[in-house]
């Protein structure tokens, strides 16, 4: 199972925007001990920690899933010229990987009918606009964006507290221009697509489920960035809004879905990303699906 496969009646294509070493483990789990960290990097490395810099390797990437019905781009990365001064490695970003890798699916920017965000990050709306003539306008020209109504009304509360560049570019002018679909997290989008509920990381994340009659694939957006947590589900990272939530939602998240069948196809993971889940002691282990 490569970049692009099948499954059913869907084609799931991964769309990579970077793969490479970016955070300290340390520091990106804040309650990653070293000692738990040096007895499970046997298996750790070399794929999901980096040897030469110790860093978590992650993937930025989306996914484009082609329905019977639509065409379905999940998560848009980080995106170019975007201002970000707090993150030095995607400010300002003029790389052409990610269009490179749209266009090795066989599809456009206009055979875009949903763009679903699982939450309003830095590193999954950045593609949902682009610059025309000094003005952000949306990338997919008639595509309808599918945000969590409570996910969009806290971060546009925040911004209006506080701007934030990622709202301001990103999300607003989508809003702006009459594109974005407000949901509830339960919601289904088809009758191949379904929202599930998966709080924590940020207040209404979303993960995605796929399959006629019974899930076959889940999209786990940001509720997962390692297989170390599925290891320790408890093990949460830095940046999540609600850390506890966050754990909670994950060993939920891995208990409904262990030794299921169903193919978990992750936000961060290194390639291959995918895989299945299976029970290992008191928590989970990730088994990769063939690249």
């Amino acid at each position: 199972m490569g970049s692009s496969f099948r499954l059913g009646d869907l084609e799931i294509h991964r769309v990579i925007e970077e793969e490479t070493p970016l955070f300290d483990p340390l520091e990106f789990f804040p309650t990653l001990t070293r000692e738990v960290l040096d007895e499970n990097r046997s298996w750790l490395e070399p794929k999901a920690i980096d040897p030469a810099t110790g860093k978590l390797r992650l993937c930025i990437q989306s996914y484009l899933i082609r329905t019977p019905h639509h065409t379905i781009l999940v998560d848009t990365c980080v995106g170019n010229h975007k201002p970000r001064p707090t993150r030095p490695f995607w400010n300002m970003k003029t790389a052409d990987t990610w269009e490179r890798n749209l266009a090795a699916t066989g599809y456009s920017v206009e055979d875009i009918d949903y763009v679903m965000c699982t939450h309003l990050h830095v590193d999954h709306v950045g593609w949902n606009t682009r610059l025309e003539n000094g003005r952000w306008v949306p990338t997919f020209p008639k595509a309808r964006y599918i945000f969590g109504e409570k996910e969009y009304a806290y971060w546009s509360a925040e911004n209006e507290k506080t701007p934030n560049p990622v709202i301001e570019d990103s999300v607003l002018p989508i809003v702006a221009a009459g594109r974005a679909d407000l949901v509830r997290t339960d919601a289904a989008l088809n009758d191949h697509v379904r929202l599930t509920p998966t709080p924590g990381h940020t207040p209404d994340h979303y993960a995605v489920e796929l399959g006629k009659g019974e899930t076959t694939a889940v999209l786990t957006g940001d509720l997962i960035h390692s297989p170390l947590q599925a290891r320790y589900p408890e093990l949460s990272m830095r940046a999540d809004s609600d850390q506890a939530a966050s754990a909670a939602t994950r060993r939920r998240f891995l208990e409904c879905h262990c030794d299921s069948g169903r193919l978990l196809c992750t936000g961060h993971f290194p390639s291959p990303s995918t895989g299945h889940i299976t029970r290992w002691g008191d928590g989970f282990r990730f088994m990769p699906t063939e690249a």
